[in-house]
């Protein structure tokens, strides 16, 4: 029985480096019909044939081969005698894919197919496998063809490819003896842009291929490890990127300490100016029996200044780690504290007003120069001002929170006031008695200077209004310690400017008038010279406080 293997040859030009082509199916056939024990009563036969270097001229020597004519006959056969069982391919990888791919629809294999399975020995007497593990996989040669030009080529051994291989031994290539051209040792690209480094993103460039691409680094929050990334991704709530944004570090808790600069300044002025409000109330009590102490109701004076030391203290609600505790006292107890000291303020206007407009016998205000007057108007305007912040703690607290987004690295522990309309409730209601007793005491302003406190009281709430008008927008615009912050400078600030305004001139004046007394009892005699000097020091005094002291004397 005669089998026929065809080899279908790439027609070129006289290239010497391709005579092997010729001989070593002629040399492989002839062995294997040497051999008795390969194919018993089998002989091989060959037929050897050209093709070309461009696909149509393949396609259509292959239609001829198909044919056996040399004319293209498809689905027709009028070869005689012989029967084809395998067809090598042709030099190239490219040719012999596309002849397979003819090949496959008439059933005819490749010559890997047809030995597959055979064993031999060689000349000289070992024992051949087409496959020497006796396994069926595939195992391809990688091989780097190096084309120097029309008649000169050479195929190099790279590597291997073995599909079923164990993982890590399925593909092996040397890198470093691959030619990628003939005239250069550069790896040829395949994008048009550098990759971009961790912390940047790919940004597509408009009109061009994908392969093009700008590099745009992160924006703020994101970050990307790894080279050549679509998205930069975002970092957790308690992390932020580090500078080159190719990771994420934790923040850092921090709040208002009192171990930190600002932390001890807020302290050492709340205590120091609570101090002095308590020096000013001594000096009240010793000299409480002066006019400058009796006029105006001492007893709501004292009232004043006490409220005016827990505002000061108050103040240091504000300082340390925040708790449920501080943050449900921290402004429920600034509101109430500085309403009652606005309220004896009001209460102090209300009673100048009254003193001097009511004094016709049988007037109908008389009724409301009760000495309990003053106390029934703190009682009523801070009792409105408790319940307002009893609706707000019952309704929707003030909680501990933990703010991520104002700094980028720290995570500030803060308190949520729970209802933004609740927290300007209680500030509006402050506001609207400050401003009541800023509008009473200005139209006070002109009556007799006696006993009238109207024009510095006029003065403080001027201070106090501009002080919290100024809070508002501040306080809206600013993130993490500093809106604590801006709310501690404001409580001390205005209860500063009450302090300073109404009780520092008449502190003063008090001293002075005690001084002169004493002088006055130790020579027991009123000398021109002495007359003198007071009018100096009431003069100094006028300056600052329209309050005249020498009508005391």
């Amino acid at each position: 029985m005669k089998i026929s293997v065809s080899q279908l040859r790439e027609s070129q030009r006289t290239i010497e480096t391709n005579y092997q082509q010729l001989f070593m199916p002629s040399f492989t056939l002839h062995e294997i019909n040497r051999n008795p024990k390969l194919l018993p009563n089998i002989t091989l036969g060959y037929n050897m044939y050209n093709i070309y270097s461009t696909e149509e001229r393949t396609l259509e020597s292959s239609l001829w081969w198909l044919s056996g004519t040399n004319q293209s006959i498809p689905n027709y056969n009028c070869r005689k005698g012989g029967k084809v069982v395998a067809v090598i391919g042709g030099a190239t990888l490219a040719l012999s894919v596309q002849m397979g791919t003819l090949f496959d629809l008439y059933h005819l294999p490749q010559l890997h197919s047809y030995l597959k399975n055979i064993q031999f020995e060689n000349i000289v007497g070992e024992q051949v496998f087409v496959d020497e593990n006796r396994r069926t996989e595939a195992h391809y040669a990688l091989m780097n063809y190096i084309y120097f030009d029309y008649r000169n080529g050479h195929v190099l051994y790279v590597g291997d490819f073995i599909p079923e291989a164990q993982l890590g031994q399925d593909f092996t290539i040397c890198a470093n003896v691959i030619v990628w051209d003939a005239w250069s040792s550069k790896v040829p690209s395949a994008i048009c842009s550098a990759s971009c480094p961790a912390g940047f993103r790919k940004s597509p460039l408009e009109g061009k291929p994908p392969c093009c691409f700008s590099c745009s680094p992160c924006s703020e929050g994101e970050t990307s490890n790894y080279i050549d990334a679509e998205q930069c991704k975002k970092c957790p709530e308690d992390e932020y990127p580090n500078e080159q944004r190719d990771h994420c570090l934790p923040k850092t808790v921090t709040f208002l300490d009192v171990n930190e600069p600002w932390g001890k300044a807020v302290t050492v002025v709340a205590v120091s100016l609570s101090l002095l409000t308590v020096l000013v109330l001594w000096v009240f009590v010793k000299f409480q029996d002066t006019p400058i102490v009796q006029a105006n109701n001492r007893n709501l004076s004292y009232l004043l200044l006490t409220s005016l030391s827990s505002c000061f203290l108050c103040s240091l609600l504000f300082v340390g780690r925040p708790t449920t505790a501080s943050c449900l006292f921290r402004q429920t107890v600034f509101a109430i504290v500085f309403t009652v000291a606005v309220s004896c303020i009001l209460a102090k206007t209300i009673i100048v007003v009254l003193a001097f407009r009511v004094t016709g016998p049988g007037s109908r205000m008389r009724m409301f120069l009760h000495p309990r007057v003053p106390y029934c108007v703190v009682l009523i305007c801070s009792g409105i001002q408790g319940l307002f912040c009893a609706i707000w703690l019952g309704t929707h607290p003030p909680f501990p929170e933990a703010d991520t987004r104002s700094e980028s690295r720290h995570i500030i522990l803060t308190c949520n006031e729970g209802s933004a309309f609740a927290f300007y409730c209680v500030l509006g209601y402050m506001g609207f008695l400050a401003l009541g007793s800023f509008t009473i005491a200005f139209l006070a302003r002109n009556l007799p200077d006696a006993f009238n406190e109207a024009k510095l009281i006029t003065f403080s709430m001027l201070v106090f209004c501009s002080v919290w008008v100024s809070f508002l927008p501040t306080y809206q615009s600013s993130k993490g310690k500093a809106v604590m912050i801006v709310e501690i400078f404001s409580i001390l600030a205005s209860s500063a400017g009450l302090l300073g305004c109404i009780f520092i001139p008449k502190c003063f004046g008090i001293l002075l008038t005690s001084w002169e007394n004493n002088t006055k009892q130790k020579k027991n005699q009123r000398s021109s010279r002495s007359k003198n000097s007071s009018s100096f020091f009431f003069s100094v005094i006028s300056l600052f406080s329209p309050f005249h002291v020498k009508q005391y004397l």
